[in-house]
């Protein structure tokens, strides 16, 4: 009996210690990973021209939005599926994966032309069938890598991340020395995305993946992914909005320097969305499952945490951005710095709803998930658009701060329903925000000023 009382309040201990230690290993790693790119475009930026950045964006931004766009939802199914330690359903997820990352290669192609006429860049004509064959990789990533995840064993998985990153890295920078093409970004992409799916495949245990369909996985896995799909098309105008949009309105040129700017200012929000791609759905699948109020309180805590680091970040990116352009880059990347403050600012209301919408995919409701997606990226685009209609670029971004404002019911609503809303962390964070912004605008409001229309 003794025994039994003695290990009943070990599991809880037991998942915490492994979230802390997958918290720190994702937070370091992420670190680690933003220093090596920082570093790297402090590098390039010398060593290149502000429009071999635009184009890479305009790049990264048809990319992404393909990978987006057909978001099938394997990691996510793989991670809070009770068969998601199958090999029959692995192997289902890796064969839909796979064949998706061929289809997506194949868009690429297809979109060269036009995104070239779109965007007046006829360089994108081959940037866009070649750096599209890193789809391909990323499709035929072994979903060992999903199952870490599922069982937050992380270390591996920022190792090789960050290994592949370097390599990337290094072949890019030699390359832009000796060439100064926007041809060595490009080479870095592919280099980075071969080295890293040969990592994945010899370094990391679990299921070795063959093609194969079980027709109940598959049935699970497209009803699973179909809202997924349709949320991450949505979540694809919220992420990569502003540059679809710019891209359209700005020279390639100006592109690039927005692109350095979001770099710097997003780099917190965006260390935010890894530890909630990470850790928040195994934290929620567990506390779910046990209905645990020691769990459901330490998710509470790790919410007030990440957000009140991530808020300190975005202050002080609001508040030294223009000096930081000013210190590290040269006189073409001025106008990066009042974008800087713009973009830390707008993203400051955004950041109380971050972490909400991972508890729905961990009880597997992707279709409430898909709704709130949905609406956050209509009034967001509507908002984006409305402001830069009337004030350029600086109404666009406080368009996107009107939007997080605009929205919050809809992701309350959520999260209430999941049973995980904080109002305590939200009303906290909302009135908190209020001061950096108002005296981030005030401090540099004579450089903002002359970007207005």
């Amino acid at each position: 009996m003794s025994a039994g009382t003695d290990h009943t309040p070990q599991a809880p201990r037991s998942f915490v210690q492994k979230v802390m230690r997958g918290a720190a290993f994702t937070s370091g790693g992420f670190v680690l990973s933003q220093g090596l790119r920082f570093a790297s475009n402090l590098i390039l930026a010398r060593l290149l021209f502000p429009e071999a950045f635009g184009l890479m964006a305009l790049m990264a931004m048809v990319l992404t939005g393909l990978t987006m766009l057909s978001d099938t939802g394997v990691p996510q199914s793989i991670m809070q599926h009770k068969r998601g330690d199958d090999p029959d359903f692995l192997n289902t997820a890796w064969t839909l994966n796979l064949m998706r990352g061929v289809f997506l290669w194949l868009v690429a192609c297809a979109l060269a032309w036009p995104a070239a006429w779109l965007y007046e860049a006829p360089e994108l004509m081959w940037i866009l069938p070649l750096g599209g064959l890193s789809l391909i990789m990323l499709g035929a990533a072994p979903t060992r890598v999903f199952s870490a995840q599922r069982h937050l064993q992380l270390g591996r998985i920022m190792g090789i991340e960050l290994a592949s990153q370097a390599i990337g890295i290094v072949v890019m920078v030699t390359l832009a020395w000796i060439y100064q093409t926007y041809w060595a970004l490009v080479a870095g992409v592919l280099v980075t995305g071969a080295a890293k799916l040969l990592m994945e495949w010899s370094l990391l245990a679990g299921t070795r993946n063959r093609l194969a369909w079980d027709k109940a996985a598959g049935n699970e896995l497209l009803r699973f992914g179909g809202w997924i799909m349709l949320s991450s098309a949505f979540g694809f105008v919220l992420l990569q909005g502003d540059r679809a949009i710019l891209g359209v309105f700005l020279t390639v040129e100006k592109l690039g320097i927005y692109n350095i700017a979001y770099f710097l200012a997003f780099f917190p929000v965006l260390m935010a969305h890894t530890m909630m791609s990470k850790l928040l759905i195994p934290s929620y699948r567990e506390a779910f499952a046990g209905q645990n109020g020691e769990h459901d309180r330490k998710i509470r805590r790790m919410r007030m945490g990440l957000t009140g680091a991530v808020m300190v970040l975005l202050s002080i990116m609001a508040l030294i951005g223009p000096g930081l352009i000013d210190l590290l880059y040269d006189d073409r990347y001025a106008e990066a710095g009042p974008i800087i403050v713009m973009i830390s600012c707008a993203q400051m209301l955004s950041l109380i709803m971050l972490t909400y919408d991972q508890a729905a995919l961990a009880r597997g409701d992707s279709q409430r998930f898909f709704r709130v997606v949905a609406i956050r990226a209509v009034v967001q685009t509507a908002c984006f658009l409305a402001g830069a209609a009337l004030l350029g670029l600086p109404g666009a971004l406080l368009g996107q701060a009107i939007a997080a404002v605009l929205v919050y019911p809809a992701v309350a609503a959520l999260a209430r329903h999941t049973g995980v809303w904080d109002k305590r962390h939200d009303a906290l964070y909302t009135a908190l925000a209020l001061l950096p912004i108002a005296a981030a605008l005030n401090l540099h409001w004579d450089k903002i000023a002359p970007l207005l229309p």
